[in-house]
């Protein structure tokens, strides 16, 4: 179908289009079931309303959170979502994407357990309940940018992403990659001691983690077979899970790549891009079961190259090769398989941003129906941060995102990143 801008005003006008895209979206009138409980083993979330991790780009040279971080936080906290999912945190000073991306350090952590105490006291203060706050531990493999300047370490070299291929140093040695996994126990350590609930080992976007999962191409320990695709995020958590204590581990999981065989994950090997959910339903049991995570949050594509299938939209120079309700049913279809194969993991879906007024109602008809255990959020958090709060009180949104592309635009240029429509005092293109 088309491509066109969003013009939809009803519920109905949306199932139409849907229904015309061949696409399935569970939406619900009832918003109820975002505002229930969920128990996470040690601790639990006041409602199913997840924040993503958003990066704002804003912390300082040494990594610690800046003016502007807590700022954003601390509106977080008050509009009171259940879970936080604490944005990406550099593992390493060289996997930062950016010269102002968090990193947290023995120097900085006084500054990251202020923020933390501050996020769970504002979260009592106005809802009755701090949020399950989750930090998002990475490396970020070929989109490393640590002093602004491309330095990417990659896994192998890969067509879709590459107009000509990254010089072969660039490709990270197995010692390189074991080196790169024993740094997550540190991590854990210091997200425990700062005062986090949980530690995710990022595995999404194509990040590098991620990246390796699809690594079909590359020789050695960590490529061709499964088990050495998988070695790196299995060491990770193994490397997590010796420091962490109370911290519950888990991950943002790329369930879908969206690029050919054999450069794509959770793609079937025919030469299309059709889903084939085997290895990561296979990834998400082992991680299931040997490292008990109480909570997965589902994500996919890559926002770099084809963001459509991640946050679909339909402003700015990027023009989706279909119609954004086709990127909503393949995520929705693919967190459901995924809720469904693992009914006692609670899943977090993603994408519902795009709905604009209406996101509400695919998160609670996800939620209702048993798709998802959490809805997230994450371009609607920028945009209206009290979102949660107003869906409860009274049932819409007085601000959503607009799908315009501006807050990622301004986190690749590297510029403080928040919504350029809506918190213009702060965030300007």
């Amino acid at each position: 179908m088309k491509h066109e801008a969003f013009h939809y005003h009803s519920l109905e006008e949306i199932r139409a289009a849907a229904e015309a895209c061949g696409v399935n979206l569970p939406l619900s009138g009832d918003l109820s079931s975002l505002f229930e409980p969920l128990s996470l083993g040690i601790c639990a979330a006041e409602n199913r309303i997840a924040l993503q991790p958003m990066e704002g780009t804003d912390g300082t040279e040494d990594g610690a959170p800046g003016e502007l971080t807590v700022r954003r936080y601390e509106r977080f906290a008050a509009g009171g979502a259940g879970l936080i999912w604490f944005e990406a945190v550099a593992t390493v000073p060289e996997g930062r994407a950016s010269a102002h991306q968090l990193m947290l350090t023995e120097n900085n952590l006084g500054s990251f357990k202020k923020l933390v105490e501050h996020i769970k006291e504002t979260g009592i203060r106005h809802n009755g309940y701090a949020p399950v706050l989750i930090m998002q531990a990475t490396n970020s493999g070929r989109y490393s940018k640590p002093t602004g300047v491309s330095a990417p370490l990659i896994a192998y070299n890969c067509p879709p992403l590459e107009d000509t291929p990254l010089p072969r140093e660039r490709i990270l040695t197995d010692d390189a990659l074991r080196r790169y996994s024993e740094k997550y126990a540190r991590a854990a350590r210091l997200a425990r001691e700062a005062g986090f609930d949980g530690i995710d080992i990022k595995c999404c976007h194509r990040y590098l983690a991620c990246e390796l999962l699809s690594a079909f191409t590359r020789e050695g320990a960590y490529g061709g077979s499964y088990e050495n695709r998988t070695r790196f995020i299995k060491d990770a958590f193994r490397a997590a899970e010796s420091e962490a204590g109370a911290c519950f581990l888990t991950t943002r999981l790329n369930a879908y790549d969206g690029f050919i065989y054999p450069y794509g994950w959770g793609v079937k090997a025919d030469g299309s891009l059709e889903v084939d959910l085997t290895e990561p339903l296979r990834l998400i049991n082992e991680l299931k079961t040997q490292f008990k995570i109480p909570i997965i949050d589902i994500t996919m594509g890559n926002p770099y190259k084809n963001p459509h299938v991640n946050r679909p939209y339909d402003h700015g120079n990027y023009v989706p090769p279909e119609h954004p309700f086709e990127g909503l049913g393949r995520m929705m279809q693919g967190v459901s398989e995924i809720q469904h194969a693992y009914p006692d993991l609670p899943v977090i879906g993603s994408a519902f941003s795009y709905l604009r007024g209406f996101a509400p109602n695919l998160a609670a008809g996800m939620v209702s129906g048993g798709h998802c255990a959490m809805a997230g959020f994450g371009r609607l958090a920028f945009a209206n941060p009290d979102f949660p709060n107003q869906l409860k009180q009274t049932g819409k949104l007085n601000k959503v995102c607009v799908t315009c592309g501006g807050c990622a635009s301004l986190l690749r240029a590297g510029r403080c990143a928040g919504c350029v429509v809506h918190d213009r005092e702060v965030y300007k293109l």
